[in-house]
């Protein structure tokens, strides 16, 4: 019994031995007994199915590499407020799998198979940026080659975080990112690759890209930084997409009408300063675009302060100025016609060189200037010869009694006429000074559109 005892230990040994070595190398390949015309056996497959909960590899400390792509098939929602991103994304990963082989020569010249991903073991990668659970429908499948090659493709919708910068809406594009990563395995154990150039991603994505409304895909680059928790280091692939609003809406729904609304402000200066209709024909005007922007609040960010609406403001407190400065000249031009104050001398050297045909009303006279002569406005004189004139006519009534009397209410009501149409003149400047700046203001806006749109 003693001799015995060895002799079979060993062979005990031997057979264990064996079996362990059917689980290494070519030993893995799969019988093709389990195919027919009619299919494939499942339990052909039952080996690799039972080892699906393990990392596949023949050497642990050679890595697994995983291949990672993506199509970008429909950018649903683009959240300013929350600064979320909201896609459809087909994310691709591709793989070796060492225990599956088979010999398609043997196995009826089938070269690939469709197995329920339920069955393989598949690589947890996810997206960083992501905020919720990818909503995948059940039941995927993957294409398994006969080298053991198994790819999975995935579709997912995304909510992902993403800085969005709405400076300048509706002109702006976004850089968002989708950053691939294995949620528990190291660089030891797992690195990410790809099997696609970036620019067969992005064509392919701008090909079957489905939504053709507010966005639009520019481009995609990529990054592959390492991601460092703690004593882990995390092999990652960073994606980033380029992403373009279409501004054509916002024109329509929110430029244009502000525009056509200044531009009829604009031109509401054509009507006589006079006219007592044109401070109400403004107050219309202003409150038809407070009306406009309450019905337009909806198409604009909910944070952040965008070029627009610097614009609405500036456009908005144009059209007030342009009514304070009409009702500015309403109460002038009442004033001059019943009793008209005496103009400053300031004021008045300003007129006069302002309406000067020579020179344009560019900077104000230094001191000391003696201004224009009074002979380019008709009926001015200056002030020393109209206080001469009054003494010469003082003294000509003392001396020529009612004759004189009658001359001297000529002369005042000649230099009344003369102070009401120096306000009038005033008047008239004021309304050219703010028609200009109103067609500065246009141009520099129509200007800047332009450049923004085409860049």
């Amino acid at each position: 019994m003693e001799r015995v005892y060895p002799i079979s230990k060993g062979f005990l040994l031997g057979l264990i031995i064996s079996l362990l070595l059917q689980g290494l190398g070519d030993s893995f390949t799969i019988n093709c007994s389990g195919f027919d015309q009619h299919g494939v056996n499942p339990t052909a497959f039952q080996a690799v199915f039972d080892r699906k909960a393990f990392r596949p590899f023949l050497n642990h400390s050679i890595p697994t590499q995983v291949n990672v792509s993506f199509t970008l098939s429909a950018i649903l929602e683009v959240d300013a407020h929350v600064q979320l991103l909201t896609s459809f994304l087909w994310m691709n990963l591709m793989w070796d799998n060492p225990f599956i082989s088979w010999d398609p020569a043997e196995c009826t010249s089938v070269n690939k198979l469709s197995i329920s991903a339920e069955n393989l073991w598949v690589p947890d990668i996810f997206i960083v940026e992501a905020t919720d659970v990818h909503q995948a429908p059940p039941g995927l499948r993957a294409y398994v080659s006969s080298e053991g090659r198994i790819k999975y493709d995935v579709p997912v919708r995304v909510t992902s975080i993403c800085n969005l910068d709405i400076f300048y809406f509706p002109f702006d594009q976004q850089n968002c990112s989708f950053t691939f990563s294995s949620f528990l395995y190291t660089v030891e154990s797992l690195l990410l690759g790809m099997d696609k150039e970036v620019w067969e991603i992005t064509d392919i994505s701008q090909n079957i890209i489905q939504t053709q409304g507010e966005w639009e895909l520019l481009g995609i680059s990529k990054a592959t930084p390492k991601m460092s928790v703690g004593s882990s280091l995390y092999d990652q692939i960073i994606f980033y997409v380029v992403i373009r609003r279409r501004p054509g809406l916002y024109i329509l729904n929110l430029l244009v009408p502000s525009s056509f609304l200044v531009v009829i402000d604009a031109l509401s200066f054509y009507l006589p300063a006079e006219n007592e209709n044109r401070a109400p024909f403004k107050i219309t005007l202003l409150l038809g675009y407070n009306v406009f922007l309450l019905m337009m609040n909806d198409l604009l960010p909910n944070s952040g302060t965008p070029l627009i609406s610097i614009y609405f403001s500036l456009c908005l407190s144009l059209m007030v100025i342009s009514l304070l400065e009409t009702i500015f000249i309403s109460y002038l031009l009442h004033l001059a016609n019943t009793q008209p104050p005496p103009m400053p001398p300031r004021l008045l050297t300003l007129l006069l060189y302002c309406t000067s045909p020579w020179k344009g009303c560019l900077t104000v006279p230094q001191k000391g200037s003696r201004g224009l002569p009074s002979s380019h406005l008709p009926g001015v004189k200056e002030p020393m010869e109209l206080g001469r004139k009054e003494a010469r006519l003082r003294r000509a009534e003392s001396q020529n009694g009612s004759l004189d009397s009658a001359k001297t209410q000529q002369e005042d009501e000649a230099h009344k006429r003369h102070l009401v149409n120096l306000w009038v003149l005033f008047s008239h400047m004021m309304d050219t000074l703010l028609f200009r700046l109103y067609l500065i203001f246009l141009a520099t806006s129509i200007i800047t559109v332009i450049v923004l749109w085409n860049n």
